[in-house]
C-alpha cells in the first residue's frame, strides 16, 4: 500500500464554546478555512484537538461533522492511539464511511521497549484495512521509536507513512534514506517542515496550519516543487510565530490566534488552560503583521 498523504495536512483544533461544549459551528468553518486555502488533508483528533479530553461519543461527532463538512474534498485522518494495544485495535472497528487513513501515536506512558512497539503496530494494523501513520513523539510519548523499528513497520502492507516529531534530523534522514518505495515520511515539528521536505520528506501534519494554511500550504508546496527560495521566504516569516505557538504548550497558543482572528473562542479544557496576557499580545501582534 502507498501512502497517500501528502503535502499540507492540518491537525485540527476542537473549538469549545464557553461551557466547554463543543462549537460546531466553529469547527466547521475551520473545516472550510483549510480547503479554501491550499490544505491537502485533514487531521482529526490529534494532540491538538485536545482528544484527551473528549469523550468517545464526541470524538465521533466530530469526525462526522468533518466528513459532512469536507464532502470528500480532501483526505481525513482520524487519530487513533494509546497504550493499551487491545483497546486500540478494538476502536478501529465500525469507523464511518469518510475515514481516509489513521494516525496511531506510539504508544506513551508504559513506554514500551522497541520489540513491543512493533507488535503493538503489527496488532494495530492487522485490526484495519485503511492505510497508518505512525506517529512518533517522544516528548510526549516517553519514548523514542527507533529509526530501525520504523523501517521495520514500513514493511507492514497497511502501514504507509510515519509522522517523525523526534526534532532528531539525522534520525529522520535515516529513515527517508532507507524506507521502502511508497513509504511517507511526514514532519511532526512545524518549524522542521521547510528543510525536512528539501531532504526528501513528503509534506507535514501541522498545528500552525490551522491559523496560516495558505501561507504554510506555499511553504510546502514550494518546497516539494524545488522552489527553494519561495519556500524559504515563507519558513522565515512563520518561524517566529511558530515558537510563540508552542511557548506554553499546544493547542494553547493557536487557539490564541484563531480567537485573534475571529474563527473561534480561545476555550480550552482542563488541564489544558490558556497563554499568558504577555503571550497572547504578541502572539496578536505577530498573526497581524503576518496577516498583513
Amino acid at each position: 500500500m502507498t501512502n497517500i498523504f501528502k503535502g499540507s495536512g492540518v491537525a485540527l483544533v476542537t473549538p469549545f464554546n464557553q461551557d466547554m461544549q463543543i462549537d460546531f459551528d466553529a469547527l466547521a468553518s475551520l473545516v472550510e478555512y483549510q480547503i479554501d486555502n491550499g490544505t491537502d488533508f485533514l487531521v482529526v483528533q490529534g494532540t491538538t484537538g485536545e482528544s484527551p479530553t473528549l469523550s468517545k461519543s464526541e470524538k465521533m461527532d466530530v469526525l462526522n461533522e468533518v466528513i459532512e463538512i469536507n464532502e470528500g474534498r480532501c483526505k481525513i485522518v482520524y487519530g487513533v492511539g494509546g497504550n493499551n494495544t487491545a483497546a486500540v485495535a478494538e476502536s478501529l472497528a465500525d469507523l464511518p464511511k469518510g475515514v481516509d487513513g489513521i494516525l496511531s501515536v506510539s504508544p506513551y506512558y508504559n513506554k514500551p521497549i522497541q520489540k513491543g512497539i512493533v507488535a503493538h503496530y503489527k496488532i494495530v494494523a492487522d485490526s484495519t484495512d485503511l492505510p497508518i501513520i505512525l506517529y512518533n513523539v517522544p516528548g510526549r510519548t516517553g519514548s523514542n521509536v527507533a529509526p530501525e523499528t520504523t523501517l521495520e513497520l514500513a514493511e507492514v502492507r497497511n502501514i504507509v507513512a510515519v509522522k517523525e516529531a523526534s526534532g532528531n534530523m539525522e534520525q529522520i534522514m535515516q529513515i527517508i534514506k532507507y524506507r521502502p518505495s511508497g513509504f511517507g515520511v511526514l514532519s511532526g515539528d512545524d518549524n522542521l517542515t521547510m528543510p525536512l521536505i528539501a531532504a526528501g520528506a513528503d509534506g507535514v501534519i501541522s498545528v500552525v496550519a490551522n491559523a496560516f494554511p495558505a501561507l504554510f500550504s506555499t511553504m510546502v508546496h514550494s518546497a516539494m516543487n524545488g522552489e527553494l527560495e519561495l519556500a524559504r521566504a515563507a519558513h522565515y516569516k512563520l518561524f517566529d510565530v511558530t515558537k510563540m505557538f508552542f511557548e506554553q504548550g499546544n493547542p494553547g497558543g493557536v487557539k490564541a490566534a484563531l480567537a485573534h482572528m475571529q474563527l473561534m473562542d480561545e476555550y480550552m479544557r482542563l488541564p489544558l488552560f490558556p497563554v499568558s496576557d504577555e503571550l497572547r499580545k504578541r502572539i496578536e501582534n505577530e498573526t497581524t503583521a503576518i496577516l498583513g
